[in-house]
């Protein structure tokens, strides 16, 4: 969310980054009040700082953005980074449903594209059971593929092409499952700053600061067309 202090002075010029009054035009009325976030480094947050955006990860500032419009709502972050999608589940979902959450974001699969056997189907396998169990429990659910990294001028050519196909392939296949389980879906695989340059963290792996507020910034923009298109605000269809 754009802030009005010098340390978010490049985040309020950026044509991809929220627009003044744009979150609070998206997600007013909003119904939640319970707002978990679980997965793998993605939804833990990594992520170099860039002079003139703010020094917090994505799903943090999503949640700081819903909280200004859900007096008392509750937040847990419970991502950690190097963890394959069938560990998130079999270590996270069950503390994330204890949690009670009533919306729920899940990014998990991107550590998976980085491990010899990577199998986009087993790993929708994974995110298939952790999105049911936790729309069974009656919450909303938000998924998200990844910018693809791989286009960054910066992404060695050795590793290039086959870091990109993978990243692809998980891409489609948490995007299939999206449509097929109805969830909140952020879609950041085509978005054009990938090939811009300057995005990628020093490890080459993870989005800086810059490619989080662009995150927030579609996440918020994706549960705003939510709400408009089911008509759920202030806990009313």
């Amino acid at each position: 969310m754009p802030d009005d202090s010098d340390s978010a002075r490049a985040e309020r010029v950026d044509p991809y980054c929220l627009e003044e009054g744009e979150a609070d035009r998206l997600l007013a009325g909003h119904p939640w009040r319970r707002f978990v976030a679980f997965g793998d480094s993605v939804a833990e947050g990594l992520g170099d700082p860039v002079p003139g955006y703010l020094d917090q990860p994505w799903a943090d500032r999503l949640a700081a953005t819903l909280q200004q419009h859900a007096s008392g709502m509750a937040y847990r972050n419970m991502g950690r980074r190097n963890t394959r999608a069938a560990l998130v589940r079999s270590t996270q979902l069950a503390k994330a449903l204890d949690f009670r959450p009533d919306l729920a974001l899940v990014a998990c699969g991107g550590y998976d594209t980085l491990v010899t056997g990577f199998d986009p189907e087993r790993v929708g396998a994974e995110l298939r059971a952790i999105v049911t169990a936790l729309a069974e429990s009656g919450c909303t659910v938000v998924t998200v593929s990844m910018i693809d990294g791989s286009r960054d001028p910066r992404m060695p050519a050795s590793v290039r092409d086959r870091f990109g196909q993978r990243l692809r392939a998980l891409s489609e296949e948490t995007g299939r499952l999206a449509r097929e389980l109805d969830t909140i879906h952020i879609d950041l695989f085509e978005h054009p700053v990938a090939g811009e340059g300057g995005l990628l963290s020093a490890d080459g792996r993870h989005a800086n600061r810059r490619g989080h507020a662009i995150a927030a910034a579609e996440a918020i923009r994706a549960i705003g067309a939510y709400l408009d298109r089911t008509g759920v605000r202030n806990g009313v269809a």
